[in-house]
């Protein structure tokens, strides 16, 4: 899944587009659920029950979860949450979207803030230590953004002296401390917030995950550029609260269902595949 310059070249017009309008297209199918289906007291029986669902996840992402014009966030994550709420009869009108950042997705989680978090989320062991993952529903990997006029920096091993922006919590901030200690890290609370360092050379790069990166490139293309090719793997999982074994069951169900019913790749068709090629759906991880 490696991201080139000409292929955000060719559709530059087109992401333009999508940052003004909806990016989902028609809802995912809402099943028509009885509560009684699932086991009493199970969170999906009181989902389904209650006929909402809290859903946090990033609202300045640009093809994963961007705020729109409604007030309501559009794209990739935002289209996955929609389908596992419409397993659980719950239609797009009946999301409460709540908006959260790198640093504090467990504690929305752990403190029930939220049910589930859909929020470029990568699956790590530091993590499964306080809340649990179903997935992944897609596998990103840590890149570089940089000036497009930027030559030097080509990849992680060119970081050396250079100031690097990332997000707190976030674990690209984590794998540039541990692994790259001669970079000097400048965290802040979002991705959207490293722009405008960037942009005044205040630091040298900004590091996410490809995805992430390739929908700023596409929004502000005559400004970034990528830099070298990914250097991690980073598999996107859906965070709920630790010890739910069946509600993680049940979304896991939920997504392998749609990657072989075709409602995953039109989720990721509408939103991100406006830039990216369709990738091979992922292998669940039933840990």
């Amino acid at each position: 899944m490696r991201m080139k310059r000409t292929l955000l070249s060719a559709i530059v017009a087109s992401t333009l587009a999508l940052a003004a309008c909806s990016s989902g297209g028609d809802d995912p199918e809402v099943k028509d659920v009885d509560a009684s289906k699932f086991e009493a007291g199970s969170t999906m029986a009181k989902l389904a029950d209650a006929g909402k669902i809290t859903v946090g996840t990033k609202f300045d992402q640009p093809l994963f979860g961007l705020k729109a014009p409604s007030g309501d966030p559009e794209g990739f994550d935002v289209e996955i949450a929609k389908i596992i709420a419409g397993e659980l009869g719950i239609s797009a009108d009946n999301i409460e979207w709540v908006q959260t950042v790198s640093a504090n997705r467990e504690p929305f989680i752990e403190q029930g803030q939220v049910d589930i978090v859909v929020a470029t989320y990568t699956i790590n062991d530091d993590r499964k230590k306080v809340v649990d993952f179903a997935g992944p529903y897609y596998v990103a990997g840590q890149s570089l953004m940089v000036l497009k006029d930027n030559n030097d920096i080509k990849g992680p091993d060119d970081l050396a002296g250079k100031k690097v922006c990332s997000v707190d919590g976030s674990t690209p901030a984590k794998n540039i401390l541990e692994n790259y200690p001669d970079a000097e890290l400048v965290t802040l609370d979002t991705y959207t917030d490293c722009l405008d360092p960037l942009r005044n050379k205040q630091v040298d790069a900004v590091t996410t995950d490809n995805v992430i990166l390739a929908g700023y490139v596409s929004q502000n293309e005559d400004e970034f550029k990528l830099a070298g090719d990914q250097f991690t793997a980073e598999p996107y999982g859906i965070g709920l609260k630790k010890g739910d074994d069946a509600f993680r069951a049940f979304i896991n169900d939920t997504l392998e269902a749609a990657f072989t019913d075709g409602r995953w790749e039109e989720a990721w068709k509408s939103t991100a595949g406006t830039v990216l090629p369709v990738p091979d759906a992922p292998t669940i991880d039933r840990y």
